[in-house]
Protein backbone atom coordinates (compact mmCIF):
# COMPACT_ATOMS: atom_id res chain seq x y z
CA UNK A 1 0.00 0.00 0.00
CA UNK A 2 1.14 3.85 -0.92
CA UNK A 3 -1.88 5.56 -1.10
CA UNK A 4 -3.87 6.82 2.01
CA UNK A 5 -6.88 5.34 -0.60
CA UNK A 6 -5.33 1.67 -0.83
CA UNK A 7 -5.04 2.07 2.90
CA UNK A 8 -8.76 2.98 3.61
CA UNK A 9 -10.15 0.08 0.84
CA UNK A 10 -7.93 -2.27 2.70
CA UNK A 11 -9.45 -1.59 5.78
CA UNK A 12 -12.81 -1.59 4.94
CA UNK A 13 -13.60 -4.22 2.65
CA UNK A 14 -15.90 -6.75 4.27
CA UNK A 15 -15.02 -9.98 4.99
CA UNK A 16 -17.01 -13.18 3.68
CA UNK A 17 -17.98 -13.66 7.50
CA UNK A 18 -18.90 -9.87 7.92
CA UNK A 19 -21.01 -10.01 5.18
CA UNK A 20 -22.71 -12.96 6.71
CA UNK A 21 -23.02 -12.08 9.92
CA UNK A 22 -24.70 -8.01 9.30
CA UNK A 23 -27.68 -9.94 7.66
CA UNK A 24 -27.89 -11.35 11.44
CA UNK A 25 -27.81 -8.07 13.37
CA UNK A 26 -31.23 -7.20 13.50
CA UNK A 27 -31.68 -3.26 13.25
CA UNK A 28 -29.48 -0.06 12.62
CA UNK A 29 -26.35 0.36 13.66
CA UNK A 30 -25.64 3.81 15.22
CA UNK A 31 -21.43 4.68 16.65
CA UNK A 32 -21.26 7.22 19.43
CA UNK A 33 -17.51 9.26 19.09
CA UNK A 34 -17.33 8.10 14.99
CA UNK A 35 -14.99 10.74 14.86
CA UNK A 36 -11.50 9.54 16.45
CA UNK A 37 -9.17 6.70 15.06
CA UNK A 38 -10.75 4.16 14.47
CA UNK A 39 -14.31 5.54 14.34
CA UNK A 40 -14.68 6.54 10.60
CA UNK A 41 -13.41 3.32 9.26
CA UNK A 42 -15.57 1.05 11.29
CA UNK A 43 -18.63 3.05 9.74
CA UNK A 44 -17.37 2.87 6.71
CA UNK A 45 -16.33 -0.94 6.87
CA UNK A 46 -20.48 -1.43 8.15
CA UNK A 47 -21.33 0.63 5.41
CA UNK A 48 -19.87 -1.47 2.98
CA UNK A 49 -21.02 -4.94 4.32
CA UNK A 50 -24.54 -3.60 4.25
CA UNK A 51 -24.34 -2.46 0.51
CA UNK A 52 -22.47 -5.67 -0.49
CA UNK A 53 -26.00 -7.82 0.92
CA UNK A 54 -28.15 -4.93 -0.20
CA UNK A 55 -29.99 -4.80 3.03
CA UNK A 56 -32.01 -1.78 4.20
CA UNK A 57 -29.69 -1.33 7.40
CA UNK A 58 -28.59 2.08 8.46
CA UNK A 59 -25.20 3.04 9.74
CA UNK A 60 -25.71 6.61 11.92
CA UNK A 61 -22.06 7.89 13.47
CA UNK A 62 -22.17 10.81 16.09
CA UNK A 63 -19.57 12.80 17.35
CA UNK A 64 -18.73 16.76 18.13
CA UNK A 65 -17.28 16.69 14.44
CA UNK A 66 -14.48 18.95 15.18
CA UNK A 67 -12.96 18.14 11.69
CA UNK A 68 -16.26 18.74 9.22
CA UNK A 69 -14.15 17.34 6.53
CA UNK A 70 -14.38 13.68 8.23
CA UNK A 71 -18.46 14.43 8.44
CA UNK A 72 -18.66 15.14 4.86
CA UNK A 73 -16.34 11.99 3.93
CA UNK A 74 -18.87 9.86 6.17
CA UNK A 75 -22.05 11.61 4.19
CA UNK A 76 -20.65 10.95 0.96
CA UNK A 77 -20.53 7.64 1.28
CA UNK A 78 -24.10 7.25 2.34
CA UNK A 79 -23.83 7.13 6.66
CA UNK A 80 -25.64 9.14 8.42
CA UNK A 81 -23.86 11.50 10.89
CA UNK A 82 -25.21 13.48 14.01
CA UNK A 83 -23.19 16.19 15.37
CA UNK A 84 -23.98 16.01 19.50
CA UNK A 85 -21.90 16.74 22.68
CA UNK A 86 -23.08 13.49 24.14
CA UNK A 87 -22.46 14.64 27.61
CA UNK A 88 -25.19 17.30 27.32
CA UNK A 89 -27.78 15.01 28.15
CA UNK A 90 -30.52 17.08 26.12
CA UNK A 91 -28.48 16.23 22.71
CA UNK A 92 -27.61 12.89 23.82
CA UNK A 93 -31.82 12.46 24.58
CA UNK A 94 -32.26 13.77 20.81
CA UNK A 95 -30.64 11.27 19.50
CA UNK A 96 -33.59 8.22 17.62
CA UNK A 97 -33.51 4.88 19.45
CA UNK A 98 -31.27 2.47 17.64
CA UNK A 99 -31.35 -1.29 18.30
CA UNK A 100 -27.74 -1.33 18.03
CA UNK A 101 -24.50 0.75 19.54
CA UNK A 102 -21.17 0.68 19.40
CA UNK A 103 -19.58 2.61 21.59
CA UNK A 104 -16.38 3.79 20.75
CA UNK A 105 -16.73 7.59 22.68
CA UNK A 106 -13.76 7.59 25.42
CA UNK A 107 -10.57 9.93 26.70
CA UNK A 108 -7.18 8.90 27.16
CA UNK A 109 -5.02 11.27 26.10
CA UNK A 110 -4.56 14.83 28.16
CA UNK A 111 -5.70 12.43 31.15
CA UNK A 112 -2.91 14.26 33.65
CA UNK A 113 -3.89 17.18 34.92
CA UNK A 114 -7.35 16.81 33.25
CA UNK A 115 -8.51 13.69 35.35
CA UNK A 116 -12.11 14.96 36.09
CA UNK A 117 -13.28 15.73 32.04
CA UNK A 118 -11.77 11.92 32.00
CA UNK A 119 -13.89 10.30 34.54
CA UNK A 120 -16.45 12.31 33.43
CA UNK A 121 -16.28 10.94 30.08
CA UNK A 122 -15.60 7.34 31.12
CA UNK A 123 -17.81 6.38 33.72
CA UNK A 124 -20.41 9.23 33.96
CA UNK A 125 -21.18 9.24 29.64
CA UNK A 126 -21.88 5.50 30.39
CA UNK A 127 -24.50 5.96 32.52
CA UNK A 128 -26.66 8.53 30.85
CA UNK A 129 -25.92 6.23 27.84
CA UNK A 130 -27.31 3.38 29.17
CA UNK A 131 -30.59 5.32 30.31
CA UNK A 132 -30.94 6.29 26.85
CA UNK A 133 -30.39 3.22 25.04
CA UNK A 134 -31.43 0.75 27.48
CA UNK A 135 -33.30 -0.86 24.58
CA UNK A 136 -30.73 -1.42 22.62
CA UNK A 137 -27.71 -4.03 21.93
CA UNK A 138 -24.22 -2.30 23.37
CA UNK A 139 -20.85 -3.08 22.32
CA UNK A 140 -18.44 -0.56 24.17
CA UNK A 141 -14.91 -0.39 23.40
CA UNK A 142 -12.86 -1.14 26.19
CA UNK A 143 -8.99 -1.17 27.16
CA UNK A 144 -6.56 -4.12 28.08
CA UNK A 145 -5.62 -1.26 30.57
CA UNK A 146 -8.16 -2.19 33.07
CA UNK A 147 -5.69 -5.04 33.53
CA UNK A 148 -2.28 -4.99 35.77
CA UNK A 149 1.33 -6.07 33.93
CA UNK A 150 1.83 -9.87 34.37
CA UNK A 151 4.75 -11.55 33.19
CA UNK A 152 5.72 -11.90 29.94
CA UNK A 153 5.96 -15.80 30.19
CA UNK A 154 2.42 -16.24 31.08
CA UNK A 155 1.36 -15.02 27.61
CA UNK A 156 -1.47 -11.99 28.90
CA UNK A 157 -4.38 -11.94 31.36
CA UNK A 158 -7.38 -13.64 29.91
CA UNK A 159 -11.27 -12.77 30.58
CA UNK A 160 -10.76 -14.62 34.23
CA UNK A 161 -7.85 -12.35 35.74
CA UNK A 162 -8.88 -9.72 37.97
CA UNK A 163 -8.91 -6.14 36.97
CA UNK A 164 -5.72 -4.15 38.48
CA UNK A 165 -5.98 -0.47 36.42
CA UNK A 166 -2.43 1.30 37.04
CA UNK A 167 -3.19 5.35 37.20
CA UNK A 168 -6.54 6.93 36.58
CA UNK A 169 -7.19 6.29 32.83
CA UNK A 170 -7.24 2.93 33.56
CA UNK A 171 -9.32 3.00 36.69
CA UNK A 172 -12.14 5.33 34.55
CA UNK A 173 -11.73 2.66 31.77
CA UNK A 174 -12.60 -0.02 34.39
CA UNK A 175 -15.35 2.72 35.86
CA UNK A 176 -16.82 2.47 32.26
CA UNK A 177 -17.33 -1.02 32.53
CA UNK A 178 -18.55 -1.40 36.09
CA UNK A 179 -21.14 1.33 35.34
CA UNK A 180 -22.45 -0.21 31.76
CA UNK A 181 -22.54 -3.36 34.14
CA UNK A 182 -24.50 -1.89 36.86
CA UNK A 183 -27.09 -0.62 33.66
CA UNK A 184 -27.01 -3.98 32.01
CA UNK A 185 -28.23 -5.32 34.86
CA UNK A 186 -30.69 -3.10 35.95
CA UNK A 187 -32.14 -3.36 32.74
CA UNK A 188 -31.06 -6.25 31.27
CA UNK A 189 -29.15 -4.68 28.51
CA UNK A 190 -27.19 -6.88 26.27
CA UNK A 191 -23.27 -5.58 26.05
CA UNK A 192 -20.17 -6.60 25.17
CA UNK A 193 -16.71 -5.27 26.91
CA UNK A 194 -14.47 -4.86 23.90
CA UNK A 195 -10.97 -4.65 26.10
CA UNK A 196 -8.53 -3.83 22.81
CA UNK A 197 -5.20 -3.57 22.96
CA UNK A 198 -3.62 -2.08 20.73
CA UNK A 199 -4.78 -1.62 17.34
CA UNK A 200 -2.87 -0.44 14.44
CA UNK A 201 -3.05 0.91 10.84
CA UNK A 202 -0.03 2.43 8.92
CA UNK A 203 -0.49 6.03 10.19
CA UNK A 204 -0.47 5.22 13.96
CA UNK A 205 0.52 2.44 16.61
CA UNK A 206 3.11 0.38 17.95
CA UNK A 207 4.54 -0.72 15.24
CA UNK A 208 5.34 2.41 13.05
CA UNK A 209 6.45 4.09 16.35
CA UNK A 210 9.42 1.13 16.49
CA UNK A 211 9.78 1.23 12.33
CA UNK A 212 10.26 5.00 12.54
CA UNK A 213 12.97 5.01 15.58
CA UNK A 214 15.08 2.24 13.87
CA UNK A 215 14.53 4.41 10.62
CA UNK A 216 15.42 7.68 12.31
CA UNK A 217 18.40 6.39 14.48
CA UNK A 218 16.60 6.62 17.63
CA UNK A 219 16.88 5.19 20.68
CA UNK A 220 14.25 2.49 22.17
CA UNK A 221 13.82 1.92 24.91
CA UNK A 222 12.87 -1.64 26.27
CA UNK A 223 11.73 -1.14 29.92
CA UNK A 224 8.46 -2.47 28.44
CA UNK A 225 9.89 -4.87 26.40
CA UNK A 226 6.58 -6.49 24.99
CA UNK A 227 3.22 -5.71 22.91
CA UNK A 228 0.66 -7.22 22.03
CA UNK A 229 -1.05 -5.64 18.49
CA UNK A 230 -4.24 -6.34 15.94
CA UNK A 231 -4.53 -4.49 12.47
CA UNK A 232 -7.55 -1.58 12.66
CA UNK A 233 -9.74 -3.24 10.49
CA UNK A 234 -10.01 -6.73 12.06
CA UNK A 235 -10.31 -4.98 15.17
CA UNK A 236 -13.42 -3.07 13.52
CA UNK A 237 -14.62 -6.15 11.78
CA UNK A 238 -14.65 -7.86 15.36
CA UNK A 239 -16.46 -4.97 16.91
CA UNK A 240 -19.24 -5.16 14.39
CA UNK A 241 -20.16 -9.08 14.44
CA UNK A 242 -19.78 -8.73 18.06
CA UNK A 243 -23.42 -7.41 18.24
CA UNK A 244 -24.23 -11.11 17.66
CA UNK A 245 -22.50 -11.69 21.22
CA UNK A 246 -23.87 -9.98 23.46
CA UNK A 247 -25.37 -10.85 26.67
CA UNK A 248 -26.20 -9.66 30.40
CA UNK A 249 -24.35 -9.66 32.41
CA UNK A 250 -21.64 -7.91 29.49
CA UNK A 251 -19.52 -10.39 28.02
CA UNK A 252 -15.96 -9.62 28.15
CA UNK A 253 -13.56 -9.80 25.08
CA UNK A 254 -10.27 -9.37 25.15
CA UNK A 255 -9.23 -8.13 21.46
CA UNK A 256 -5.83 -8.28 19.91
CA UNK A 257 -3.51 -10.62 18.27
CA UNK A 258 -2.15 -13.52 19.00
CA UNK A 259 1.67 -13.22 19.65
CA UNK A 260 3.40 -11.64 22.42
CA UNK A 261 5.51 -9.22 20.37
CA UNK A 262 9.09 -8.69 21.92
CA UNK A 263 10.34 -5.19 20.95
CA UNK A 264 13.56 -5.91 20.28
CA UNK A 265 12.55 -8.69 17.82
CA UNK A 266 10.49 -5.94 15.92
CA UNK A 267 12.91 -3.40 15.82
CA UNK A 268 15.68 -5.92 14.62
CA UNK A 269 13.25 -7.02 12.02
CA UNK A 270 13.14 -3.14 10.71
CA UNK A 271 16.99 -2.78 11.18
CA UNK A 272 17.30 -5.47 8.43
CA UNK A 273 14.68 -4.06 6.19
CA UNK A 274 16.42 -0.57 6.45
CA UNK A 275 20.11 -1.74 6.77
CA UNK A 276 20.75 -0.29 10.42
CA UNK A 277 21.35 -1.23 13.23
CA UNK A 278 18.55 -0.06 16.32
CA UNK A 279 19.56 1.76 19.63
CA UNK A 280 18.24 -0.04 22.62
CA UNK A 281 17.97 1.82 26.02
CA UNK A 282 17.46 0.12 29.33
CA UNK A 283 16.89 -3.22 30.35
CA UNK A 284 13.69 -5.30 29.56
CA UNK A 285 11.15 -5.51 32.46
CA UNK A 286 9.68 -9.00 33.11
CA UNK A 287 6.52 -7.68 32.85
CA UNK A 288 4.44 -5.91 30.63
CA UNK A 289 0.71 -5.17 29.46
CA UNK A 290 -0.56 -8.27 27.74
CA UNK A 291 -3.57 -9.59 26.68
CA UNK A 292 -4.62 -12.78 25.84
CA UNK A 293 -7.34 -12.96 23.13
CA UNK A 294 -7.90 -16.93 22.45
CA UNK A 295 -11.29 -16.53 23.95
CA UNK A 296 -12.39 -13.85 20.94
CA UNK A 297 -10.77 -15.76 18.45
CA UNK A 298 -12.55 -18.47 19.02
CA UNK A 299 -15.44 -16.87 18.81
CA UNK A 300 -14.86 -14.53 15.96
CA UNK A 301 -11.56 -15.81 14.54
CA UNK A 302 -8.07 -15.22 14.42
CA UNK A 303 -6.86 -11.84 12.51
CA UNK A 304 -6.96 -11.92 8.77
CA UNK A 305 -3.77 -10.05 8.92
CA UNK A 306 -0.98 -11.25 10.09
CA UNK A 307 2.02 -9.59 12.03
CA UNK A 308 4.51 -10.10 8.87
CA UNK A 309 1.87 -8.45 6.40
CA UNK A 310 1.80 -5.45 8.96
CA UNK A 311 5.67 -5.45 9.18
CA UNK A 312 6.43 -5.19 5.93
CA UNK A 313 3.12 -2.88 5.16
CA UNK A 314 4.78 0.31 7.80
CA UNK A 315 8.01 -0.55 6.61
CA UNK A 316 7.20 0.28 3.38
CA UNK A 317 4.99 2.96 4.37
CA UNK A 318 8.16 4.45 6.86
CA UNK A 319 10.04 4.15 3.29
CA UNK A 320 8.02 6.07 1.23
CA UNK A 321 7.47 8.68 3.95
CA UNK A 322 3.65 7.88 4.21
CA UNK A 323 1.30 10.54 6.14
CA UNK A 324 1.06 9.89 9.88
CA UNK A 325 -1.08 10.48 13.07
CA UNK A 326 0.70 12.08 16.02
CA UNK A 327 -1.16 10.45 18.35
CA UNK A 328 2.02 8.35 20.37
CA UNK A 329 0.47 4.94 22.09
CA UNK A 330 2.89 5.60 25.23
CA UNK A 331 3.12 1.71 25.43
CA UNK A 332 6.11 2.01 27.43
CA UNK A 333 3.64 3.98 30.05
CA UNK A 334 4.49 2.18 33.74
CA UNK A 335 2.83 4.21 35.86
CA UNK A 336 -0.99 5.03 33.82
CA UNK A 337 -0.08 8.59 33.50
CA UNK A 338 -1.41 9.51 30.05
Amino acid sequence: MKTLLELENKMTKPSKQLVKDIQKIDGDIMILGVGGKMGPSLAKLAKNAVREVGINKKIIGTSRFSSNEVRMDLESLGIETIAADLLDQNQLNSLPDVKNIIYMAGYKFGTFGNESYTWAMNTYLPGIVSEKFKNSRIVSFSSGNVYPFTKVSKGGADETNLPGPIGEYAQSCLGRERIFEYFARLYNIKMVHFRLNYAIDLRYGVLLEIARNVFENKPIDLTTGHVNVIWQGDANEMAIRSLLLVDSPPLKLNITGPETISIKWLAEQYGQRFGKTPIFINDENSTALLSNASKAHKLLGYPKVTLRQMIDWIANWVEIGGMTINKPTNFQEREGAF
